[in-house]
């Protein structure tokens, strides 16, 4: 919400800067996000003056140019050579000197500079109203009263006045801080509670509220008081509408508003003010001359100010004339009662509309506006008469209305306030600080609480009208300690943190925890049917015919089965992005599979990965290669790391009807998935022309190994590593896993990692045999290692991969 300060010092009188004004509205609360500078005028008339034109002839050399002296004010007279038609001896002009950046109505700049024109020397311009950015007008230059003083700041003259801006993010429940009073309000409490300040607030004068004639009655009926607990309204005649008076624009593009007309603007201008919204009919365009509240008909046609027709609901309340609709309540206006320049009669409307039902109307038919944003957060029914009178007295002096019917109150609110009894030692107990009885009754009178009960032990308060959220004692203790001061609760000499206790691991925090994971390692997300063609498995061998859960009544012969693997799905999602020219993809998918083990049928929770295309982004520096079965791996076992199960990870060789190369993954002994590359037979039928390499891992059993896993804590070796590399001839079937596994086990204390880093096959190898380049790196975290137990550790290495049937080379 946007406060001008200009307007907020028209409520309260104050000696606050702008600055210091945000940071006690923030340490009450109300947060504000942003000062900024607001200028009417950019550049705010900088360097452009009043002048005196006392000499003009016409330009020897141009028939429509003239040469002028003008004074300023001081020094010498200035010779400007000037372009309009009416200049003249004698004006008051508006002069930017030399040095000025005019800033124009279109956008564009201009810096002024000691020029020759046509030979002539010209030391400033004399404006017209488009170059001072005030207007769009260039039908000559901008003359001045004959009473304006050379010399005189033009944004002086002409009243412009800058402005700061205060972007206040209001909780939801604040509802009485969505006006330039209520903000002042809480100000001036702040101030006046902790620096025993005298501030008042200053509301507008309604004491010269009268009627003038009784020219025009609209009478009201109110049909549902359930939802419009309050509704007053007046008619005014002889309105001129029209642009509103500059103070008024200013105000209200202050606050980011555009100006309509003075009819629309004063009520726009009240609602910000006092924060009652206010809605103008054309008076003439009400059928019957009168105004009914009701429940609209169910599916009864309305178009709204925006132009569109909207059918409404039986629940929405609407402001309605004799025959139809004129205004959807509290919400938004409608078209054919909208007021217009040919609009003479206005039946102005200040009314308390239930929260609820303009919540439900608003959502119900998409419209969010300023009126609703206020009336389903809870309005105040005391202020819609003052609000009232407010905006016909400002009718009267910016659009020459008269008040021509008597006010309208139909008032069906609730007549008891809400009360509250408040125990001090409550107050000490939420707080954590001691406010004395006094403070607390101090605080709570500054925002219009009255206390109706006082004894030893407490209070018993009335809420005010406007504090709609106030209800238990523990809002009245906010309200005192917002203006006790949020940033004066001193922080204690220790500070007590409770233990941090994390939710149980479910299916659901598991898989944001992989989603999160897969993410960040640049794959997408994908989502495909589960219902797949019987035909297409059983003819890839994905599962026996009479292994797969059919549909009793499929609707498409290529869709009548559970699907067995999530697989064709993500080739079918790869096919697809291939054919559109995207052939690197990094795809996971989370979903069922559905499968028969005798009589038995099962549903099992799954993660599918699938890689396809080059690894990493295409760079001038490295040539890219393709994705391979490695990667795949590389990737599951990063999300095995993030998830701490890395260490009792365990690959074994796997046949399986839809991948090559295939292996299962293993935790701890219970097998969690598979890992291959889809075999060229299976990527031809799903139109796929290009490797791909698909996991599919057991979503539930990852879940119970995480589960069973305990978190390990040791601290950081104080002492080095040591690296130890062998070149190992390998059977050409043989995988880097048993290598590793068998490393580890034949050196269980000192081996911390192994890697793999190069393979070759190739002739210069024996038949069936690969090369393996291994590193080892061995720690003691109690002592710095010798070369002695280095030389026995690998001995015991070496010894284990021979075993596997690996070959020392170096």
């Amino acid at each position: 919400m946007r406060i001008s300060w200009n307007w907020l010092k028209q409520h309260v009188e104050t000696d606050l800067s702008p600055q210091q004004a945000a940071a006690v509205l923030t340490s009450t609360g109300l947060e504000v996000e942003s000062v900024e500078a607001h200028e009417p005028v950019k550049g705010m008339l900088e360097g452009v003056v009043v002048g005196e034109v006392l000499e003009c002839a016409k330009h020897p050399d141009a028939d429509r140019l003239s040469l002028t002296v003008v004074y300023v004010g001081q020094g010498e007279p200035l010779r400007i050579v000037c372009g309009a038609p009416n200049v003249a001896a004698g004006q008051k002009v508006l002069v930017a000197t030399v040095g000025t950046t005019l800033w124009m109505h279109d956008g564009g700049s201009l810096v002024i500079k000691k020029s020759k024109i046509r030979g002539q020397e010209s030391a400033g311009m004399i404006c017209a109203e488009d170059e001072l950015g005030l207007g769009q007008s260039h039908d000559g230059i901008l003359v001045l009263d004959a009473e304006a003083v050379p010399g005189n700041p033009a944004a002086r003259q002409l009243g412009v006045v800058s402005d700061h801006v205060l972007e206040i993010g209001l909780t939801p429940n604040r509802t009485d801080a969505m006006c330039h009073v209520g903000v002042a309000r809480d100000l001036i409490a702040a101030v006046n509670y902790r620096e025993g300040s005298a501030l008042e607030l200053r509301l507008p004068d309604v004491s010269g509220y009268a009627q003038d004639d009784d020219a025009r009655a609209t009478p009201v009926e109110v049909k549902d008081a359930l939802a419009c607990p309050r509704y007053c309204g007046v008619t005014l005649t002889q309105v001129k509408v029209g642009p509103s008076p500059k103070w008024l624009q200013d105000r209200l593009l202050a606050i980011g508003l555009k100006p309509i007309n003075n009819v629309v603007d004063v009520t726009n201008y009240v609602q910000h003010e006092l924060g009652q919204p206010l809605h103008a009919f054309d008076a003439d365009q009400l059928a019957g001359h009168r105004i009914v509240v009701r429940k609209a008909r169910a599916d009864e046609p309305f178009i709204t100010l925006d132009g569109k027709e909207r059918r409404l609901h039986a629940d929405d309340l609407v402001i309605a004339d004799e025959s139809a609709p004129a205004c959807i309540a509290g919400v938004f206006g409608g078209e054919r009662s909208g007021v217009t320049a040919t609009t003479t009669a206005v039946f102005l409307e200040s009314a308390c509309f239930d929260a609820s039902t303009i919540r439900r109307t608003a959502r119900r038919h998409a419209l969010s506006t300023d009126a609703s944003f206020r009336f389903e957060r809870g309005a105040d029914p005391e202020i819609t008469l003052f609000a009232l009178k407010r905006a016909a007295l400002l009718l009267k002096e910016v659009a020459g209305a008269r008040v021509s019917s008597g006010i309208t109150d139909i008032d069906h609110g609730r007549k008891s306030r809400t009360e509250v009894r408040l125990r001090f030692e409550q107050v000490e107990r939420l707080t954590g600080i001691a406010i004395a009885a006094d403070d607390i009754v101090k605080a709570l009178e500054l925002l219009d609480f009255r206390v109706l009960e006082r004894d030893a032990k407490g209070l018993l308060v009335q809420v005010p009208t406007n504090r709609v959220d106030v209800h238990r004692p523990a809002d009245v203790i906010e309200e005192v300690l917002r203006i006790h001061g949020f940033d004066r609760v001193p922080l204690p000499a220790r500070l007590l943190v409770p233990p941090v206790v994390y939710d149980a691991l479910t299916l659901e925090s598991l898989r944001r925890t992989t989603g999160a994971h897969l993410a960040a390692c640049g794959f997408r997300e994908i989502m495909t049917p589960s219902l797949v063609s019987a035909e297409l498995m059983a003819g890839s061998n994905a599962n026996a015919g009479d292994a797969l859960i059919r549909l009793s009544n499929p609707l498409s012969s290529e869709l009548d089965a559970l699907r067995p693997t999530m697989l064709f799905g993500a080739l079918q999602a790869v096919a697809h992005n291939i054919n559109r020219q995207q052939r690197d993809l990094r795809l996971f998918e989370r979903g069922r599979v559905y499968t028969v083990n005798g009589n038995e049928r099962a549903e099992r929770e799954t993660l599918a990965i699938t890689l396809t295309g080059h690894e990493g982004m295409e760079s001038w520096r490295a040539k890219r290669r393709p994705a391979d079965r490695a990667d795949g791996q590389a990737e599951i076992e990063s999300l095995l790391a993030a998830l701490g199960l890395l260490q009792d990870a365990r690959w074994k060789d796997h046949e399986h009807p839809l991948l090559d190369a295939c292996a299962e993954l293993h935790i701890a002994g219970r097998r969690i998935g598979v890992l291959g590359t889809v075999k060229p037979e299976v990527l031809k039928r799903a139109d796929v022309a290009q490797p791909v390499h698909h996991a599919e891992l057991d979503e539930e059993a990852l879940l119970d190994a995480c589960r069973a896993h305990r978190i390990r804590y040791q601290e950081v070796s104080r002492f080095p590593a040591v690296r130890r590399d062998l070149s190992l001839l390998v059977p050409e079937a043989m995988r880097f896993a048993e290598l590793k596994h068998a490393a580890e086990q034949a050196e269980r204390k000192l081996l911390q990692e192994v890697g793999l880093f190069d393979v070759y096959q190739g002739d210069k190898l024996p038949a069936g045999r690969k090369s393996y380049a291994l590193s080892f790196v061995l720690q003691d975290d109690a002592k710095t290692l010798t070369d002695d137990q280095v030389e026995k550790a690998m001995g015991r290495i070496r010894k284990a991969l021979e075993a596997l049937g690996a070959e020392v080379r170096a």
